[in-house]
């Protein structure tokens, strides 16, 4: 039995790694930035324990829905949260948490609607969080999605050394019959490269091996071949939010359904993550030399002595997002795409093939 004087100088909350204080400091700051991302359909009380979203389909599309269908992704940021410690840069890893999540609900065709986070802490820091959310909030904002909530976790034990985790969680809507999933696929349909911004969000363990470990680089050294940038600036580039180009396209065509697939090239590459949508009657075929790959993929390339093969199997390769379009209209859309600021390029070509063939080939 703990006597009354031990119990004065016993554990507390804060001995054991978790300011409450510091904690509610935190927490304070949130609101302001979750309030410039929401729209009318928010209903949500601050402080409540859940939030509430209006399923008012009337206005999205400037149209109605006959037959809508929520469709939801979660996601995080990987190893590259290792770099924005050790650089102090945290924003920007806020702005990759809902591009990794949203621009997965856009191969669907959805509509993003509201979006959530998880942030894990090793230690309560209001000012590491109040950056982290007000990157969240400024990819909201850029995506026309509410930031309706999240979570913020203090974990002493899981996490050292100002380490800490993000997931994301996005839910979007999509009319039924509107719904891009690949099956529309068909031989002649042209593949549409959006460019991206960089390695976006994946392959971080390999890039920190070239650039840190075998390149000896450190984050604040610059690279004199990628116009003298920092290291910590050029890796911490932020995932490209495709919310805008991809939603007009599709706003565009919504009397004739013409972007019959869309896929986000992460983790695995063109190859891979293009393969996951084309039916098993046809192959796409895509042509290396179609696209300028951005010098910095070879700087890692070259400090990492990385095989052409592997870095295709990893990372984008400078093509963040990929639309199968039907034929005819692939020259406007490229059009449309490059006059909302997106550099593009027709990067393959569907052809019919057989269901033992491989779906998609970069030659």
């Amino acid at each position: 039995m703990v006597n009354e004087k031990e119990s004065v100088s016993g554990a507390t909350y804060s001995s054991a790694g978790v300011d409450l204080e510091l904690y509610r400091e935190g927490m304070a700051r949130l609101p302001a930035h979750m309030r410039r991302t929401q729209c009318p359909r928010v209903m949500s009380p601050e402080g409540g324990f859940a939030a509430l979203f209006q399923l008012d389909f009337k206005g999205l599309f400037s149209r109605g829905y006959d037959d809508p269908l929520l469709v939801s992704c979660t996601d995080g940021v990987g190893t590259k949260l290792k770099l924005a410690v050790t650089a102090g840069i945290h924003h920007t890893v806020g702005i990759d948490l809902v591009a990794m999540c949203i621009n997965d609900a856009l191969c669907m065709g959805a509509e993003p609607l509201f979006f959530l986070d998880y942030v894990a802490l090793s230690n309560d820091d209001p000012d590491l969080l109040e950056q982290i959310v007000r990157g969240i909030a400024d990819a909201c904002v850029e995506c026309e999605c509410a930031l309706v909530g999240g979570e913020t976790a203090i974990l002493p034990e899981m996490y050292h050394g100002g380490d800490y985790d993000l997931a994301g969680f996005c839910v979007g809507v999509v009319e039924r019959r509107r719904l891009v999933d690949g099956r529309q696929i068909q031989p002649g349909d042209i593949a549409i490269g959006i460019a991206s911004s960089g390695f976006h969000s994946n392959g971080y363990s390999l890039v920190r091996k070239a650039v840190l470990e075998m390149g000896g680089l450190t984050c604040d050294d610059r690279v004199v071949s990628l116009g003298n940038a920092r290291v910590a600036d050029i890796l911490l580039e932020p995932t490209r939010l495709y919310a805008k180009p991809v939603k007009s396209v599709l706003r565009h065509y919504r009397v004739k359904q013409v972007v019959h697939g869309i896929a986000h090239i992460t983790g695995g590459g063109l190859v891979e993550n293009l393969a996951r949508i084309v039916p098993q009657h046809v192959q796409i075929l895509l042509e290396r030399g179609a696209w300028t790959v951005p010098p910095v993929f070879g700087w890692v390339q070259d400090l990492g002595r990385i095989d052409t093969g592997e870095m295709e199997r990893v990372f984008n390769m400078g093509i963040g997002m990929v639309l199968v379009v039907a034929p005819h209209f692939a020259e406007s859309i490229q059009t449309q795409l490059a006059d909302l600021g997106f550099e593009n390029f027709k990067i393959g070509v569907v052809h019919a093939a057989t269901p033992d063939t491989k779906r998609v080939i970069l030659r």
